[in-house]
């Protein structure tokens, strides 16, 4: 299936509404009939995006929410996620997709990366940023995305880094990724697929230099096992 069904976003409409488990229970047939859409939909866009890249594993996000540590005690989440994780250790960075009635948005890049990689990533941006910002800078890239999500940064500088340095705005990050939200109109509309699969192709040269870094010592050396 290409296509996103329409009943998926009423079901999450009137889950959001509904948000408690005996709505659920009585429409349970409603939902795994609206997720078995879905992971077509999801099958069918894991098997575009590997036309030029490579995908190890499609996770599907459950629908439950973790309300251990939340005040929202709403069991269920009223999107529904996918991700796509890259094949192979020199294959770094993954895409995301979000499906949410007025909410859908694609996103990509490095969210929370372990304290080595993102050490890493930081260090590469002290040491030379011009070709993370040529990469930020090119005009179909930034008319997509903007820029990183600058939601997850410290407030001055990491530790170790200088809150003067002329990349301190990048290396203040903790997450290096990237959004384009989705109207329903589009995410309705045929060639919605396309779309989705234009702007994950879109972080191909971003996904590249972020592999070269991750997979090297700061002389470029590789860390990997030949």
């Amino acid at each position: 299936m290409s296509i996103v069904p329409k009943s998926s976003f009423e079901f999450l409409k009137e889950l959001k509404k509904n948000n408690h488990r005996d709505w659920m229970t009585e429409h349970k047939k409603r939902y795994q009939a609206s997720e078995k859409e879905l992971k077509a939909f999801y099958a069918s866009l894991a098997e575009r995006l590997n036309e030029k890249d490579e995908i190890e594993k499609t996770k599907v996000f459950r629908i439950n929410r973790d309300i251990r540590f939340s005040n929202d005690k709403t069991p269920y989440n009223v999107h529904r996620s996918v991700s796509f994780s890259r094949a192979g250790a020199h294959r770094r960075g993954g895409y995301y997709l979000r499906l949410e009635p007025g909410n859908s948005l694609m996103a990509g890049g490095f969210f929370s990366p372990e304290p080595a990689d993102l050490l890493r990533i930081r260090k590469e941006f002290e040491m030379d940023d011009q070709e993370i910002r040529d990469i930020l800078a090119n005009p179909k890239f930034k008319k997509a995305f903007g820029g990183f999500n600058t939601n997850y940064q410290v407030k001055t500088a990491p530790k170790g880094f200088s809150k003067e340095h002329p990349a301190i705005d990048l290396i203040k990050n903790k997450s290096f990724f990237v959004e384009h939200s989705f109207t329903d109109t589009e995410v309705f509309a045929p060639d919605f697929i396309d779309k989705i699969v234009y702007h994950f192709e879109l972080l191909r040269p971003y996904f590249d230099y972020m592999s070269d870094v991750l997979t090297t010592d700061l002389n470029g050396v590789s860390l990997l096992d030949d």
